[in-house]
């Protein structure tokens, strides 16, 4: 199927950028089927006048996590505002001599993905400043039909999660814009350039899209269906695969007994997905250079594959099997441990909800979010 992007289709809002002094928060992935970047896009045929750079910076050369300062674009000569580090949303300086602000980044289609909080704040910004705000927009690689995961529940809220979505939300980013400017009241002045040729039901294996990594740790398509369930690992002392060739499909530590966590796991009918045993040794993050015993996930079918509930096991099924296993403390102002915010709540962490009533409040979830969502849907 040939899909033309939000990008693609630029000329669709050139009267509405005609003469206009121009904004972009993009990323490396903020091409089209070229290769050509959206920032020469912009720059080509637009007053292209600044730069915004979202977690692992504009060229996507940053490590997760790794702050990043303010910078002189080498080919444009725009200055690059970072907005990830003590500053996360546009302030009304770098905005000043902007009449609009637009947006280019590859969704990975998960709640705890900075990228669309990053999106979330300047859209604030733009409204504060009184600028529209122009999503271009793009598929999400996991498809906009199957939904999975907790809630978010309101006092878990950080940058790993702002919103009242599941862990696995299918809109595409111009609907999650509509999504926010709604649900949280933004009311800026929201232009979607919407996809061509995309359906929901299509994941990025079913179009014809590179796949451009959108960052450092997620090599293929499948490693964004498996970082649904492993990214949960963050908040313990479990290697979730970084610093490795197959992060997030890969998770171990020394002491864990790969043998016992495959068994339990597979008692629980996880479909579309192989465990193996193995040992790899992660060159840095967790356990860097230490030999982990470890399980690779190998996705046979990711259609069948449920990683929001393969998380849940996940975590619950470690937790039961190793004394070793941890949830690491806070590490935030907010005084919540990293695992809550991912998960939403701390249900998970507490232990006071077995695996089956997990699994239930999963369900809940995913049923009132479902019925929710058709609301801020742009696509058949």
């Amino acid at each position: 199927m040939t899909i033309k992007t939000g990008i693609e289709r630029l000329d669709t809002v050139a009267g509405l950028l005609h003469k206009k002094s121009v904004g972009l928060i993009t990323n490396h992935t903020g091409v089209d089927k070229t290769m050509t970047s959206s920032i020469d896009l912009l720059a080509r045929k637009t007053r292209l006048k600044a730069l915004f750079a979202p977690e692992h910076g504009v060229r996507g050369d940053k490590q997760a996590g790794e702050t990043l300062a303010d910078d002189i674009d080498r080919r444009t000569g725009c200055p690059v505002h970072s907005l990830y580090g003590k500053t996360k949303r546009p302030t009304p300086r770098m905005l000043e001599p902007l009449d609009i602000l637009c947006y280019d980044i590859q969704d990975v289609g998960a709640r705890f993905y900075t990228y669309i909080y990053t999106m979330l704040y300047a859209m604030e910004a733009a409204k504060d400043t009184d600028i529209p705000f122009v999503v271009f927009d793009r598929p999400n690689p996991l498809g906009g039909v199957t939904v999975e995961g907790t809630m978010l529940q309101a006092a878990f809220t950080s940058f790993v999660g702002e919103a009242p979505l599941v862990q696995r939300y299918a809109l595409t980013i111009g609907e999650l814009a509509k999504f926010f400017n709604e649900t949280r009241g933004i009311g800026c002045d929201l232009h979607v350039v919407e996809i061509e040729g995309w359906h929901r039901e299509m994941d990025a294996l079913e179009t014809d899209m590179p796949w451009i990594m959108p960052s450092p740790n997620l090599p293929t398509p499948l490693s964004a269906f498996a970082y649904i369930a492993t990214c949960l690992l963050e908040g313990t002392n479990v290697s979730e695969g970084r610093g490795t060739t197959k992060p997030f499909e890969l998770f171990g530590a020394p002491w864990l007994n790969a043998h016992e966590t495959i068994e339990a796991l597979r008692a629980q009918s996880h479909e579309g997905v192989l465990l193996r045993e193995t040992v790899f040794v992660p060159t840095f993050s967790k356990h860097a250079g230490e030999p982990c015993r470890g399980v690779e996930m190998i996705l046979t079918d990711r259609k069948k594959f449920r990683p929001a509930r393969f998380g849940l096991a996940l975590i619950h099924t470690l937790a039961d099997l190793h004394t070793d296993f941890l949830f690491l403390p806070s590490a935030t102002k907010r005084g919540k441990p990293m695992i809550d915010l991912l998960s939403g709540d701390d249900d998970l962490r507490s232990g006071r909800l077995d695996l089956e009533a997990l699994f239930a409040k999963e369900a809940d979830a995913r049923k009132t979010y479902a019925s929710m969502k058709a609301r801020y849907h742009l696509y058949a």
